[in-house]
């Protein structure tokens, strides 16, 4: 017994001793966490600033009597509708605060009508009634949340019509000032939705359009940069370059996002159609040619994927089979690459560019020669293996030209919609020529020349 005894105080001990230093570990590492949130995105700290100020303004309809006299316990509906309303950016915000006032007015409104029917079926009849219109509001508004269009922007709303309409028609039964009551709600909720939108655009807006418009045109730079590296990673001279490069080598996974941001920008899109025009985004912006820009442009990435996997492949074509289309590939790539970047860059200023078009012309130039050199090769003395490998990587650089190609009309498209302004280059300039040719009586060798 002495013995179990000094080993539960022992242990018992232990914990004393230990406990502190474990929660002191867990607040640095909770404080180390805030800050790096804080300092990746300090739109963050903004955010909270601005739900706490909110917040703090409608509660003083519930602190000051006046005002407290006016609205009395359903002030507390204004508190809890910015706690539910206020989100991160202004078209989330907006599409929220709108969605349940008009759900709210309605909701109540109905809500009083099918009250003041049903009382006039008399005390037995009133129940059954409002059952009855539960029930089939219940059923059409609920039935209605599954239509895609009313489930992208309305379904918050008809939740809350729901909910309004229900509260509104089962608490008359048995609430005499049922009229004054649902009217409170609506004033409170009306304040409580317009204090967030007051305070959300007013203190450092967080715009979800430019947020869309940014990460659309990211996606295509981060393709842009894959292909700028690829050519040159793929027909190293030797197996061995590079291979303590691969902490360098992170931009040819970066790719990766474009294939999983489908439903961050649909979300996106649906947030900044609530929005009202401001900087250079006007009103009926075109948000939905950013959703055919971000599908084409993973479209492209899926193409890309395919190079990557060739990239990252145990068996790897011969160096000699790689070497008689490495220039004419590298040259596709990049331009290819720059293209994109060029894409990008340009589109992101809310601007046209001329640029982009040159690059794609040139890696057009160059792929006609290498679909020549792919159907003049015999592929003497070539395995199956070299066979599949260098030409899938020629074939699809060929088919992410038409992807760009799209894209480009794409982006052209939503400059006319959008009316982009023209950036003109400072001069005119083609950054590769080459041609393709065959040597005579050589079916493996082709020469490629090069002009800067």
């Amino acid at each position: 017994m002495a013995e179990t005894s000094r080993s539960c105080f022992g242990l018992f001990f232990y914990w004393i001793m230990y406990l502190p230093n474990k929660l002191w570990g867990k607040v640095i590492e909770m404080s180390k966490m805030a800050k790096k949130l804080g300092k990746d995105d300090p739109r963050r700290i903004v955010h909270a600033f601005k739900v706490g100020l909110a917040l703090t303004l409608v509660s003083l309809f519930y602190y000051f009597n006046p005002l407290y006299e006016g609205l009395g316990f359903n002030a507390i509906w204004a508190v809890l509708t910015v706690v539910v309303v206020f989100e991160f950016s202004v078209g989330a915000t907006l599409g929220k605060a709108i969605n349940r006032m008009w759900a709210t007015v309605l909701g109540g409104g109905l809500g009083l009508g099918c009250h003041r029917i049903a009382t006039l079926s008399g005390r037995t009849g009133e129940p059954i009634l409002l059952a009855t219109f539960v029930f089939i509001i219940a059923f059409v508004m609920t039935y209605t949340r599954f239509f895609p269009t009313m489930k992208r922007r309305y379904d918050y709303g008809l939740l809350i019509f729901i909910l309004t309409f229900s509260l509104v028609s089962v608490s008359g039964y048995r609430d005499s000032q049922i009229i004054q009551t649902a009217h409170m709600r609506v004033s409170t909720i009306i304040i409580g939705s317009c204090s967030s939108v007051i305070v959300c655009i007013c203190i450092c807006p967080v715009w979800i359009g430019q947020d869309l418009h940014n990460l659309v045109l990211g996606n295509i730079e981060k393709l842009g940069v894959f292909l700028l590296g690829f050519g040159n990673e793929y027909f190293k001279e030797s197996d061995e370059d590079g291979e303590s490069d691969n902490d360098n080598k992170s931009f040819l996974e970066n790719y990766k996002g474009v294939l999983t941001s489908k439903t961050t920008e649909e979300n996106m899109a649906n947030f900044a159609k609530w929005e009202p025009g401001h900087g250079k985004f006007k009103f009926f912006h075109p948000w939905k040619q950013y959703l055919k820009i971000g599908n084409l442009s993973r479209e492209c990435a899926y193409k890309i994927e395919t190079l990557y996997n060739n990239l990252h492949s145990e068996f790897k074509s011969s160096k000699e089979i790689r070497s008689k289309f490495s220039e004419a590939c590298k040259i596709v790539s990049m331009e290819s690459g720059k293209a994109l970047e060029e894409l990008g860059a340009a589109t992101k200023k809310m601007q046209r560019s001329r640029k982009a078009r040159e690059h794609i012309e040139n890696a057009k130039t160059i792929a006609e020669n290498v679909k020549s050199a792919l159907k003049i090769n015999e592929w003497e003395g070539a395995s199956l293996v070299d066979i599949v490998q260098v030409g899938t990587v020629c074939l699809v650089l060929l088919e992410i030209i038409q992807s760009i190609e799209k894209i480009e009309e794409a982006i052209n498209e939503l400059a006319n919609m959008a009316d982009f302004d023209t950036l003109s280059p400072q001069h005119p300039h083609v950054l590769h020529s080459a041609i393709v040719q065959p040597i005579p009586n050589c079916a493996d060798t082709i020469v490629i020349t090069v002009r800067e």
